[in-house]
């Protein structure tokens, strides 16, 4: 069973608003709602395409029980920890004034509650697949995914990490099947510009030296790289497509990517279903379909 953890989830609420203006009454032309976070991102792109997971993490409130509701009306299996105070968050999303965004705090997550979800991970068995993804909110310590890993360590589970900086340096050491930087996170970590193939290919291999299994690059419109644990380097361009939304490809990237794996054991196969589901998200209003995602990998060479 895939396993996705999602800290801080939301309830995305999405407006269209033509000519915004700050000061004044402004009126929607479009609405929407989605729940929101990067490991529910993965969860429901992988039942889009037909492989179950189990999405873990904290809700509170009235908000978080809407959460649920959406990811099981979508068929996706929820196993939240409910918070006894505070509310999840409310995002809101302005699609027409320049992507600007307000994102809630969230509710507060106590020992207790932590420990909790410790316990269910600590349920995990061999060849289960765990997804720590996205960044942590305030109040939970900044070695939370070391202090997962090193806890599951020697249980054969394969775990991948989304994350940037820090969050994603700590874990190497104990070695995550998968961790998906994008081109400028990679370059961060190093204090460099990653702007071609081969740098893409000697930093990822840097990251491999520290304990990475496999390092699979998202680079926006440049398309994605793959350097394997058997250290085969595959990179493909961005499909042909026009950009609609980028919120969520890069965890359709990771989706893809793992259900490729998980049906066929075949890196070249993982990598071109990563980046078809990735596109596919890009190239949609919501999430990529199982249709989109295979209309695009015909296309790849």
């Amino acid at each position: 069973m895939i396993y996705t953890v999602t800290f801080n989830p939301s309830l995305d609420y999405i407006v269209e608003v033509p000519s915004f203006q700050m000061g004044m009454t402004n009126r929607t032309t479009s609405e929407s709602i989605f729940p929101g976070g990067k490991g529910i991102n993965v969860s429901m792109v992988l039942q889009n395409l037909g492989v179950e997971s189990t999405a873990l993490g904290f809700t509170a409130g009235f908000v978080g029980d809407e959460i649920c509701r959406l990811l099981q009306e979508k068929g996706c299996h929820t196993a939240f920890k409910t918070l006894p105070e505070g509310c999840s968050r409310i995002n809101v999303k302005l699609k027409s004034a320049d992507g600007t965004e307000i994102n809630a705090r969230g509710p507060v997550i106590t020992e207790e509650a932590l420990e909790q979800l410790m316990q269910k991970l600590d349920m995990l068995e061999k060849g289960d697949v765990l997804v720590l993804a996205g960044s942590i909110p305030t109040g939970l310590p900044a070695t939370i995914y070391q202090d997962i890993l090193h806890r599951l360590a020697g249980k054969e589970i394969l775990t991948v990490v989304d994350a940037t900086g820090n969050l994603l340096c700590n874990v190497l050491e104990h070695h995550p099947f998968l961790i998906k930087p994008n081109h400028h996170e990679l370059g961060e970590i190093f204090d460099v510009t990653i702007d071609d193939m081969e740098k893409v290919k000697i930093y990822a291999g840097k990251l491999q030296e520290q304990g990475a299994r496999n390092v699979l690059v998202s680079m926006g419109g440049k398309g994605a790289a793959l350097l394997t644990e058997k250290g085969d380097f595959y990179h493909l361009p961005a499909p042909e497509g026009k950009l609609v939304n980028s919120v969520g490809a890069g965890d359709s990237m990771v989706a893809g990517f793992l259900a490729g794996w998980l049906e066929s054991g075949d890196y070249a196969h993982a990598f071109k279903m990563g980046i078809s589901a990735g596109s596919a998200s890009a190239f949609s209003e919501n999430l990529a379909t199982k249709e989109e995602v295979l209309a695009l990998y015909k296309k790849l060479k």
